[in-house]
């Protein structure tokens, strides 16, 4: 029987372990947040409220995922409505772009610039884009660049978009240009989730599915089926060390929980979604100077959501507003009633979350819940949502390492980790973190379906660094929204780091 140590109980590490266990390999997720499975994608509550981290849409042009989802909620599953604005100099934008709306929002003259500098960029474009900037130029026009994506880009970031590598743009805004989104507008095509979603942008779809109370309640039920299948889920574990033995090919694995640190012995496999950073630290033996130098060069974007309880007087519908107003702090104000109702106790109220995006330490990260909440208050008046006298109650949550940044040297550095851990037999990097990628939800688990899978046969079937930010799986030039089994790559050996 597969012995297999799971670090991280977040989309990743809960996809492996289920499909693990069900396959009756012992499995032991270790957990090191006390009380929450789902990493990002866990639900907090506070007073009834329940509210999500960063906003999770379960869509995915991978037919195994949509049925793992399926398998594990079933019914609970909501079909929601998808809709979200973008808010710049006191006026709403529609996203996806409405054409008249735009127009009238910008004015004429304005759109007719934004026309003329997209015509430009199509005529001249920047040749092979090497940062953010560059690459969104190309799709949108500099002028559209300024408007909707700078400011909202670099807080984010806390970054110039020019230091910002154009493989962020590439996945997160693939295949939409303005001509794109003009089309969208006035037609309405491919943003529909039925038929062949594989054809979808995913930036334009608008309905998704998603858990009545919210992303963690996938993860929870997920985690309580692992524990009934046989499988062990160790939460507030923290993993301290892993040791391979070349000799016997197995690993030996450092925990601590409630202050006191042991070692378990002899798993035949670690599947890793902790951030690649802390990995290499915490490895023996150590990698070589190389990787180590390579893995302390990898940055982190940490963000907290301030989320603010009032009284319901439908301000608005939207899942979410990005804010590119360069005059308050906010990133993105959430609805969490727009995503579930029964993520709210009482229908007479609602619930907002705040983000901001900030680093570990930094004046935003340390400052007083009570301080950050007058902040949201503030900024949610100056933005016209709601009136800071109208807020009730409110909390503050904080979210370390919410996204890997792709610097202009991340690449480099990622490559230098992957090839450094060839010689680690038994090691998967699955997920967000664990991979340096950054990936959605959907596209983390499929990382985690592939180790699962080469776990399993025992052999490395697949290349799970193969799977994409677009949800495809590249290794036969297969899309997601067909099975795995055709984009197995038979003999060809690959790496399992």
């Amino acid at each position: 029987m597969n012995k297999v140590a799971i670090i991280g109980a977040g989309p990743a590490g809960l996809t492996a372990g289920y499909l693990l266990a069900k396959a009756q390999a012992d499995v032991t997720v270790f957990e090191e947040h006390p009380v929450y499975v789902g990493g990002i994608s866990r639900t907090e509550k506070y007073k009834g409220f329940h509210f999500d981290i960063g906003g999770h849409r379960f869509f995915s042009k991978s037919k195994e995922v949509e049925d793992f989802w399926t398998e594990i909620l079933g019914d609970d599953m909501l079909h929601r409505p998808r809709k979200s604005r973008i808010f710049y100099k006191g006026k709403f934008y529609s996203y996806p772009l409405k054409a008249m709306e735009a127009l009238t929002n910008l004015g004429m003259l304005e759109a007719a610039l934004c026309i003329l500098s997209y015509a430009k960029a199509r005529m001249f474009p920047v040749k092979n884009p090497k940062n953010f900037e560059d690459w969104v130029s190309n799709q949108f026009g500099r002028r559209l660049f300024n408007i909707f994506f700078k400011t909202y880009t670099e807080k984010v970031w806390g970054m110039s978009c020019r230091e910002i590598s154009a493989d962020w743009a590439a996945q997160r805004i693939k295949g939409l240009s303005l001509t794109q989104a003009i089309y969208n507008a006035l037609f309405k095509s491919g943003s529909k989730t039925e038929g062949d979603s594989s054809k979808v942008i995913k930036t334009l779809i608008d309905s998704f599915r998603y858990p009545r109370k919210g992303p963690g309640m996938m993860w929870e039920v997920c985690a309580q089926k692992i524990i009934q299948m046989g499988g062990r889920v160790e939460m507030g574990t923290g993993v301290r060390g892993l040791y391979y033995n070349a000799g016997s090919r197995t690993w030996r694995v450092e925990v601590e929980r409630n202050g006191k640190k042991e070692f378990l012995q002899d798993f035949d496999n670690v599947i890793s979604s902790m951030p690649m950073r802390e990995l290499v630290r915490i490895l023996h033996p150590s990698p070589d100077k190389k990787v180590q130098e390579a893995a302390e060069k990898l940055k982190y974007r940490d963000f907290l959501t301030v989320m603010l309880i009032l009284e319901d007087k439908n301000r608005f519908d939207d899942n979410w507003i990005y804010i590119h107003d360069p005059n308050v702090k906010v990133g993105r104000v959430q609805n969490f009633k727009s995503w579930s109702p029964e993520m709210i106790p009482d229908p007479q109220y609602c619930c907002y979350g705040l983000e901001y995006f900030c680093f570990e330490g930094d004046g935003l990260w340390t400052s007083k819940d009570e301080d950050l909440i007058e902040l949201a208050k503030t900024e949610i008046e100056k933005i016209g949502i709601a009136k800071a006298s109208e807020i009730v109650d409110g909390c503050v949550v904080r979210q370390k390492k919410a996204y890997p940044v792709y610097d202009d040297l991340y690449r480099e550095n990622v490559r230098a980790i992957k090839e450094g851990l060839q010689s680690y037999e038994g090691l998967y990097l699955v997920g967000r973190n664990g991979m340096h990628k950054y990936n959605n939800q959907d596209h983390s688990m499929m990382t985690a379906m592939l180790a699962a899978r080469n776990i399993l046969a025992g052999q490395q079937l697949y290349d799970v660094w193969n799977v994409n930010e677009d949800a495809e799986y590249h290794e036969a030039g297969v899309a997601g929204e067909e099975s795995f089994e055709a984009g197995r790559q038979i003999p060809k050996k690959v790496s399992s780091a």
